[in-house]
């Protein structure tokens, strides 16, 4: 099984002090901008990859899916899904997201929250999906944007007082893996530039309806430390998709 940061002991208790760990969706700056674009769950069957902590499979649950399937490669990371969501109708599986094969027609609706980072082939990743997604089922994803990813240390340029310059970009078209360092780890990412991520789905064979740059939510912004320069930039990007 492929190595998973989140189940060293150091690394997942700094993660799960995090405000979106401890605050769930209402913790997380781009969950207003999610929201909005996520489809009615109302009798749906919900796969989520890399669903975590698993608190998009109980909005599911909450919002009237009839099933929800959380994938994660960590241990650990289901070990709390799976105290936090307890519905019958929810399942969590230990796996990689890259390596999904459900039959034709499993699901109504894909969800996936920042994980695709993660793997080097965004192309694999929407053929498995379409391959388990009904006719008309809707794919919604969020990633780091690929101006967040394209330089790889996702870290500002500072003066020599320690004021933030500038964020760099560079390496923007040279797509791949990159080395960045996350709550005191580093951690390989691949980035995969916009023409990628929409280009794919396009070839694919799904329609795309809808694409955000999410802006950190309101609230957030006079209440966490540093959240203010997060309009500076984007760090994510969020895509809606229908499958034909």
């Amino acid at each position: 099984m492929k190595e998973n940061k989140y189940d060293d002991p150091t690394f997942f208790e700094k993660y799960s002090q995090m405000g979106r760990s401890v605050n769930g969706l209402e913790g997380a700056g781009e969950w207003p901008t999610l929201q909005k674009m996520l489809p009615n769950f109302e009798g749906k069957r919900v796969l989520d990859l890399g669903c975590g902590f698993g608190w998009h499979c109980q909005y599911a649950l909450d919002h009237g899916a009839v099933q929800t399937v959380g994938i994660d490669l960590s241990q650990k990371m289901l070990e709390v899904a799976r105290k936090k969501v307890t519905s019958p109708q929810a399942e969590f599986i230990q796996m990689a997201f890259e390596e999904i094969e459900f039959p034709p027609d499993s699901f109504d609706v894909v969800l996936s929250s920042l994980a695709f980072h993660y793997t080097p082939s965004f192309a694999d990743i929407c053929k498995r999906v379409k391959s388990c997604l009904a006719a008309g089922g809707d794919f919604v994803f969020s990633v780091e944007h690929p101006v967040f990813t394209a330089y790889g240390t996702q870290d500002w340029y500072y003066d020599a007082d320690g004021n933030i310059l500038h964020w760099p970009v560079d390496r923007y078209f040279l797509e791949g893996e990159r080395k960045a360092v996350f709550l005191g780890e580093e951690m390989t990412k691949y980035h995969k530039t916009l023409t990628t991520y929409f280009n794919t789905l396009l070839q694919t064979g799904f329609v795309i309806t809808g694409v955000e740059e999410p802006q950190p939510a309101e609230h957030l912004l006079h209440t966490v430390p540093g959240m203010e320069d997060e309009l500076r930039r984007p760090m994510m990007l969020i895509v809606s998709a229908r499958n034909q």
